[in-house]
């Protein structure tokens, strides 16, 4: 029975999402996409749907739908100005948005207009004049200056833009403003903004580039020519770094699987980025990339379509080679597999050993993979898509699939990257054959030259164990891609850096490399990328001694890592936490770590991980007993460092054969491993190989050697911010008798009791900042914060944010 007083309905509205409640990587896009304007941010995050904010969809692109009510408000304001201001704040705002031409002041000059009128702007607080033309209040009242001119005048405005740019490199500009001032479709206008497209391309603006396709998109008046520039804008979108405009550029096109595979190498499944790419390959070998957007360039004969420099990827573009039929990489799986599957059979029978040779001599028959290589990679997409291909498969961990692209290289005569051959060799046991295909790879990395080239070049160079040129590798590689407007590819090439500054002994400043490369990746909507530089954080915090960080890190990478099958990053992640327990002295758990890692096949290791940790596997397994697996491994390895000739790989070879090797014996294997580090660049290593002897040698009772060891070795974790390890070589020094020398610098300095992420959290504290702003800003929880700063209070034996600004101003003055 219905009561005869129901109770009254509950009408309260669900509580509305906040920024602070979304992913890292959401929570950087929406402050990307908003100009990084708090109210507008407020205004966007309750209206996105459940898949936008768990990351699944694209953001709104559009401002009407990014912040409608903030634009409601300035439109306001800029219609209670008079006429005359209005049209002069039009006109400034059509030369600035959605790209800057800076032609307001010679249009001004040329109809002679009266700029008196601005003076109202300036009054009203929206604008102010000055030599350089017009400078909005915010980019939201520059939007809304915009869009509240009528359509005739925006038209006009545009039209008197175009016809002041006439100067030498004005072109695509120029071209823009006519093509915003067309009042239908047009053939004619549509090509002109295609050509500028390419001139913008070249010149390295890629924003400009993408404005200039979506124009004349709309402008061409055939449906497939549409689709077609929208593809090349999705492309040009998304090396641009506006990732959220790219995907929903590509959701209008036809299906296009080089697009599907580079979003999804970049921020989905890596496995599935892999299948995509290689189908695209294969497409391409059929002449079909003319009708896709892979290529990037304006209409050309067909033996000068290609990739050009500074597309693709990371570097080059990848964009999608048109498949057939219009059936994209998911609905068209069995026939580009079956394609796929064509070249690899057929390795099976008497091909296998010719396939074999050209892999290792690197002479498929563009030459890609030695020195002719350079023509073949920037004259045609297949090569780029090769070289995302195997950046999909080194992200899986999966290097087996190497194999088969390398095939499918072979068999469509497409120029492969050198990597590509090396990790073959490398996965075949044919060392030799993959130092010299890495060795090709890694000497090209001349200054200038095409990001793709150069962030390939230092993957050979990490291979080969030469970190000095794969950080020359990585910077030019980040350096070129900035030249080009290719901001995608900055992330990934910094991605590439952390492992070098990690070998070279530059905690601190790799992790604050990696942590404006992790914004970056954040904002450019690459969370693959995101993950793979949280798990090098991990490892840096392990490095230092920071545990809280590494295993926050740790976890956060293994979780995105296992979900998406990224073996590279999930290995990474569970090395730092093996690292952190072999430091602090808990080695079951660092040996327990480590071989797990050996057993996890593709998606959950990584081979090339777990070869890199085994010198750390071999002190573990050393010290809890079980040395049995660690000889094979250390035999394996020390195969490696012979065959690439890497005198750090070669150093550290030695040092395992010292801790397998016992008593007094052992002592000339120490010697021979601190002379050869004596010639590389792993200094940090440098001073674990010194602790572990100076500890054998104090066993040994051969005390005087062992304390001046163990004294380098302190020194050296010191002037690294490793604490820890500082720890273990103070506790062998008490252990020998002598004295434990305190750390460098003033003991009345708080900043030398702290650690480096303790003392940038403290300087933060002291400045104001809140735990949950701290956290936003360092992409920690903040009950990370908090647990750092209950640290921090304990060491300088403080009780609250007062005294620890008064403490740090002291410190400040005394230095």
């Amino acid at each position: 029975m219905t009561p005869v007083n129901p109770p009254p309905l509950d009408r309260t509205s669900p509580p509305q999402r906040t920024t602070s409640e979304l992913a890292e990587g959401v929570r950087v896009r929406v402050l990307h996409a908003v100009y990084g304007d708090p109210r507008a941010a407020a205004e966007l995050v309750p209206l996105l749907t459940d898949r936008q904010s768990a990351g699944l969809d694209p953001l709104p692109t559009e401002p009407s739908a990014l912040a409608p009510g903030l634009l409601r408000s300035h439109r306001a304001e800029i219609r209670a100005l008079p006429d005359d201001t209005r049209l002069l704040l039009l006109l400034a705002a059509a030369d600035q948005y959605p790209v800057a031409t800076h032609a307001f002041l010679r249009a001004v000059a040329a109809v002679r207009l009266d700029t008196r009128p601005l003076e109202a702007a300036e009054a009203a607080g929206i604008a102010q004049t000055g030599a350089g033309g017009v400078v909005f209040r915010d980019a939201w009242t520059r939007i809304a200056a915009y869009e509240t001119g009528s359509p005739a005048d925006r038209r006009d405005v545009h039209r008197l833009l175009a016809r002041v740019l006439h100067g030498a490199g004005e072109t695509p500009r120029r071209s823009w403003h006519r093509g915003a001032g067309a009042l239908g479709p047009s053939a004619r206008l549509a090509a002109e903004l295609r050509a500028a497209a390419e001139q913008a391309r070249t010149a390295g603006q890629l924003t400009l580039t993408r404005a200039l396709l979506e124009r004349a998109a709309t402008l061409s008046p055939a449906p497939s020519e549409q689709s077609r520039l929208r593809a090349r804008a999705a492309t040009a979108a998304w090396h641009s770094g506006d990732s959220d405009r790219a995907r929903r550029l590509a959701a209008t096109t036809r299906p296009d699987d080089g697009l599907t595979g580079l979003f999804a190498l970049r921020a989905g499944n890596a496995t599935e980025a892999f299948d995509a790419l290689l189908t695209a390959v294969v497409e391409s070998s059929d002449g079909e990339g003319s009708r896709g957007s892979g290529n990037g360039l304006p209409d050309a004969p067909k033996r000068l379509r290609g990739a050009g420099p500074g597309e693709g990827g990371p570097g080059g573009d990848v964009g999608g080679i048109r498949g057939r039929g219009g059936a994209g990489a998911a609905g068209r799986r069995e026939q580009g597999g079956a394609a796929l599957r064509r070249p690899a059979e057929a390795a099976d029978g008497a091909g296998v050993q010719a396939d074999r040779r050209a892999v290792s001599a690197g002479s498929t028959p563009h030459g890609m993979g030695a020195v002719r290589g350079r023509a073949a990679f920037d004259s045609a997409p297949g090569p780029h898509l090769l070289a995302r291909a195997t950046e999909a498969a080194i992200y899986t961990g999966d290097l087996r699939r190497c194999r088969e692209a390398a095939v499918v290289a072979g068999r469509l005569g497409i120029g492969a990257p050198g990597t590509l051959g090396g990790l073959v060799a490398a996965f075949e046991g044919r060392y030799e054959d993959a130092r010299g295909l890495f060795e090709a790879a890694a000497g090209r990395c001349g200054p200038g030259g095409d990001p793709t080239v150069l962030v390939h070049a230092g993957i050979a160079a990490l291979m080969l164990g030469d970190h000095t040129r794969a950080a020359t590798a990585t910077v030019r590689a980040a350096a070129s891609a900035r030249a080009r407007g290719a901001a995608a590819t900055v992330a990934q090439a910094l991605e590439l850096r952390a492992y070098a500054d990690f070998w070279t002994g530059r905690p601190q400043a790799g992790a604050a490399t990696a942590m404006d490369a992790l914004r970056q990746a954040y904002a450019t909507g690459q969370d693959n990328g995101a993950c793979h530089l949280q798990a090098a954080l991990a490892m840096f915090a392990a490095v230092t001694g920071d545990a809280a960080t590494c295993r926050e890190r740790a976890a956060t990478a293994r979780s995105y890592a296992l979900a998406r099958g990224l073996g590279l990053p999930a290995a990474l992640a569970q090395w730092a936490l093996a690292f952190l327990d072999l430091a602090d002295g808990r080695f079951a758990g660092a040996s327990a770590r480590l071989r797990a890692l050996a057993g996890f096949g593709p998606g959950h290791g990584h081979r090339a991980i777990r070869h890199l940790a085994t010198p750390h596997y071999v002190e573990a397994a050393v010290r809890t007993g079980d040395t049995r697996v660690a000889l094979a491994a250390h035999a394996d390895y020390h195969r490696w460092a012979s065959a690439v000739r890497s005198t750090d790989d070669l150093a550290l070879s030695a040092r395992c054969r010292a801790l397998l090797t016992p008593g007094d014996q052992a002592v000339e294997h120490y010697r021979t491993a601190l002379d050869l580090h004596a010639q590389g660049d792993r200094d940090f290593e440098r001073a674990r190989t010194e602790l572990l002897f100076g500890s054998a040698l104090r066993r040994l009772h051969r005390r005087t050697e062992a304390r001046d060891r163990l004294y380098s070795a302190l020194e050296a974790f010191e002037y690294f911010g490793a604490p820890h390890c500082a720890a273990q070589a103070r506790a062998e020094l008490r252990a020998l008798g002598a004295p434990a020398t305190p750390a460098r610098g003033r003991t009345d300095d708080p900043a030398t009791r702290l650690t480096a992420q303790q003392l940038l959290i403290a300087r933060m504290a002291a400045d104001g900042a809140t735990n949950r702003e701290i956290a936003a800003r360092l992409a920690l929880s903040p009950r990370t914060i908090d647990h750092h700063l209950r640290g921090v209070f304990s060491r300088l034996g403080i009780r609250s944010r007062i005294d620890l600004v008064r403490l740090l101003a002291d410190g400040g003055r005394a230095q």
